[in-house]
């Protein structure tokens, strides 16, 4: 944190606390003397990746009001929902099915891809309950290809002035940038890269773009209760089936994410007083990077490593995805809503 705010170049160029606090974690997970400290201390540090995090990702809550919608409008909240539930389908499908990847790293991959980057990979990892890499290898995905954007989008920009020169610039771009780049800190650093106008359309669309994190979190867990439970029908006896379903009930289902929305809705009302906010939401901070930071000391390379190549050329595809299949989205749409 106070890396972060001592060095704006830090966040200037995408790299935003929760990516610092990982890339500190991993750096000092890997050192060989501080294994053992962190095998002393691995109850607290588990701890922090569970229960701290899901508190954090309530708290996130506090950035964002149903408000939001009315400023970005129908049309961007309408291209929002089209890339996010296109971006996800697409990890899933072509990960699952031609890369072959693990199902719980594929979703990880799309969800960050999809939503709001690191947040929802941590925000998601509870709901499939993955394993330390492949958490921190759709991170490392992230972080790649949402650097390559904060650079990739001004030049795109200059491209659509002479070929798109109909489009209303600067609010059409700036949905465009907030619709598909992927973490909060990488839309700022992208669309400031153009004009401070094309920043504030894309800090808002992306905002409501992080909304659907907690509609897609009660979604994938109802999904993971079904097909547990159906897995479980097949194999046991109605009545272990029963007590089977109240126990994923019970613990499967992730009651943060209706917290997450709560607070919102709070937020929407301005149920909590100014100060008070500003307070709370550093208090996140704290508890979002700490997370983090948990996740990245119990990271190692040679596990990272062994996840090899397929990782990326998904999160790759996904990204030309994001970037082409996203701006026809939104020429479309707009076109569609001009008519």
């Amino acid at each position: 944190m106070v890396l972060t705010d001592r060095f704006s170049w830090l966040a200037n160029n995408g790299l935003s606390l929760l990516t610092v606090a990982i890339l500190l974690g991993i750096a000092l997970g890997n050192l060989p003397f501080f294994t053992s400290m962190i095998h002393k201390h691995l109850a607290g540090i588990q701890f922090t990746k569970q229960r701290i995090l899901r508190a954090g990702i309530v708290l996130y809550g506090l950035r964002l009001t149903f408000q939001d919608i009315g400023d970005v409008g129908i049309l961007g909240a309408a291209i929002d929902v089209v890339v996010f539930l296109s971006t996800f389908a697409l990890a899933v499908y072509l990960g699952v099915k031609y890369f072959k990847l693990d199902r719980d790293i594929a979703i990880l991959i799309g969800a960050g891809s999809a939503i709001c980057g690191a947040a929802a990979i941590l925000a998601t990892e509870p709901v499939v309950k993955a394993q330390n890499e492949k958490v921190t290898v759709a991170i490392s995905t992230v972080v790649i290809f949402g650097t390559i954007s904060i650079f990739a989008y001004p030049a795109i920009f200059h491209l659509a002035q002479n070929y798109f020169i109909n489009i209303n610039f600067p609010v059409q771009f700036g949905v465009y940038i907030g619709s598909t780049v992927h973490e909060v800190a990488q839309v700022l650093a992208a669309a400031k890269s153009v004009s401070g106008n094309v920043a504030d359309t894309a800090v808002i669309t992306k905002m409501m773009r992080v909304m659907m994190l907690g509609p897609f979190l009660v979604a994938l867990s109802i999904y993971f209760f079904v097909m547990d439970r159906r897995q479980v029908r097949d194999q046991c006896s109605q009545s272990v089936t029963h007590r089977f379903g109240f126990d994923v009930a019970r613990s499967g289902i992730p009651w943060f994410a209706f917290l997450f929305l709560l607070v919102i809705a709070l937020n929407s009302l301005e149920f909590f007083p100014r100060q008070a906010t500003q307070s709370l939401i550093a208090l996140d901070n704290f508890l979002l990077a700490a997370a983090m930071a948990a996740l990245g000391l119990t990271t190692q390379f040679s596990a990272i490593k062994r996840a090899g190549l397929k990782p990326l050329f998904l999160a790759s595809i996904l990204f030309a995805w994001l970037v082409v299949g996203g701006g026809v989205i939104n020429i479309i749409a707009t076109v569609l809503w001009s008519l």
